[in-house]
C-alpha cells in the first residue's frame, strides 16, 4: 500500500462510532470570514451565534493542547502549551523552510508557527478527534497547514522531505525508540533539523528507566532514557551537532486539570505526600528537549 492510499483509509476513521458526533458537529458552523491574533493564546473574532460555537467546541472535548480564545469563549486546555512554544522559540528559526511536526495533535504549534513564515507545515498524527479539534480551528484561520492523520512510521515514505521536523510527546510512547529517530532521520534533508523531547531521568549513566506497567498513570510509556542514553540512541540514528537546548521538569501550572478535559491529569498523576514522585513511586515528569541534524 502506498502513502495515498495509507491517506485514504486513514480518512475513513471519521466512521468511527465516537468520531461521528464530532464530524457532524463541525458541518454545522457556517463559513464566515474570521480574524485572528497568533500570540501565546490564539484568538479568533468572528460573527457567529455563541450557543452554536460553543456546542461544537464541547462536542469536539478533550482539548488537550492550546488554549484558543473564540471570541468570547476560552478554551482552557488541560496543556498551557505556549510554555513549551516560547521556551523552544529562541531555538529555532522556520522562516521560508518546510517543517513537520510529528504529533501534532490538535496543531496548537503549527498555529503559532504561522508567525514565523515557513514555506509549508505539514502536521502528523493519527488521531481522528484532534485532526477535528483542528479542522474546528482552522474553519477560522483558513490557514494552508495539511494537517496527514499518519504516523511517524509514514514519514519515510512521505513524498516531502523536511528542512525541520518538531517531534514533542511522543518518543516515549514509542517501544523502539531508535527506529522512530530513524524514521524521523529519514523525513529530513541533509543537513536537516530535529527538535524533539522526552522524558527523562537524572543521571550520567546510559541507561534508561523501564515502567512495570505504568508511568504517571500512563500505560504507553517504554522508555525514560537518562540525557547521554537519550544522546546514545541519537548517535544510533546517525544524528550529529546533538545539542541539549534545556531540561524542565514539568510544572502544575503547565498541564491541569480543566472542563475542557474532565479527567485527571498532572496533580492527579504524583504522589500526594512526595510531588518528586509519580504515584508509582518513579521519578516525577521532567523532559529534555535537544537539537539535532542530519
Amino acid at each position: 500500500m502506498n502513502i495515498d492510499e495509507i491517506i485514504k483509509q486513514r480518512e475513513s476513521w471519521y466512521e468511527w462510532k465516537n468520531i461521528v458526533a464530532r464530524r457532524k458537529a463541525l458541518k454545522r458552523l457556517p463559513n464566515l470570514e474570521a480574524n485572528y491574533k497568533i500570540d501565546d493564546i490564539i484568538k479568533i473574532d468572528v460573527d457567529i451565534d455563541e450557543k452554536l460555537l460553543l456546542e461544537v467546541a464541547k462536542t469536539l472535548k478533550p482539548w488537550r493542547k492550546g488554549p484558543f480564545q473564540i471570541n468570547n469563549m476560552f478554551i482552557d486546555s488541560e496543556w498551557q502549551s505556549f510554555l513549551k512554544y516560547n521556551l523552544l522559540k529562541p531555538h529555532f528559526d522556520i522562516r521560508g523552510k518546510r517543517v513537520a511536526d510529528v504529533g501534532c495533535n490538535n496543531g496548537y504549534y503549527m498555529f503559532r508557527m504561522l508567525a514565523e513564515n515557513p514555506a509549508k507545515i505539514v502536521g502528523f498524527d493519527p488521531s481522528p478527534i484532534f485532526k477535528s479539534q483542528f479542522d474546528f480551528i482552522n474553519h477560522f484561520v483558513k490557514s494552508e497547514i495539511k494537517y496527514e492523520m499518519l504516523g511517524v512510521e509514514h514519514l519515510p515514505f512521505y513524498k516531502t522531505k523536511f528542512e525541520v521536523i518538531f517531534c514533542l510527546g511522543v518518543l516515549y510512547h514509542r517501544s523502539d525508540p531508535i527506529a522512530t529517530l530513524k524514521e524521523l532521520y529519514k523525513g529530513l534533508v541533509n543537513g536537516g533539523e530535529l527538535i524533539i523531547d522526552t522524558f527523562m531521568i537524572d543521571g550520567e549513566g546510559e541507561m534508561a528507566l523501564i515502567p512495570k506497567d505504568r508511568y504517571s498513570k500512563i500505560p504507553n510509556i517504554y522508555f525514560i532514557p537518562t540525557v547521554n542514553a537519550f544522546k546514545n540512541w541519537l548517535n544510533r540514528a546517525k544524528f550529529k551537532d546533538i545539542e541539549v537546548l534545556e531540561i524542565v521538569p514539568t510544572q502544575l501550572n503547565e498541564q491541569r486539570s480543566t472542563e475542557w478535559i474532565l479527567g485527571e491529569s498532572l496533580n492527579d498523576f504524583l504522589d500526594k505526600d512526595n510531588p518528586n514522585l509519580t504515584i508509582e513511586g518513579y521519578p516525577a515528569p521532567k523532559r529534555v528537549y535537544i537539537k539535532a541534524i542530519k
